[in-house]
């Protein structure tokens, strides 16, 4: 999914961001799975076009948020 079909999707919904989210990449991966409402960490590197390198740091501190929650292999939206 392109950055610009998230976008379009995002401003359909009029769901804002949490405040916490500081960097394009945090943004990035909770927007997307905000629209697909699960993804594994395979999905997102796909999708969004981001190694595992940057992936992994991002999705822990998602996680140290609790803006996501990581079961086994799946990533979701916390609830």
């Amino acid at each position: 999914m392109s950055p610009e079909l998230l976008t379009q999707k995002a401003t359909a919904t009029n769901d804002p961001l949490p405040a916490e989210l500081d960097s394009g990449n945090s943004k990035l991966v909770y927007l997307y799975l905000s629209i697909v409402e699960e993804a594994t960490v395979d999905d997102l590197q796909a999708a969004l076009d981001i190694q595992q390198l940057t992936l992994f740091p991002t999705l822990r501190t998602l996680e140290g948020e609790d803006l996501i929650e990581r079961t086994g292999e799946t990533v979701t939206i916390a609830a």
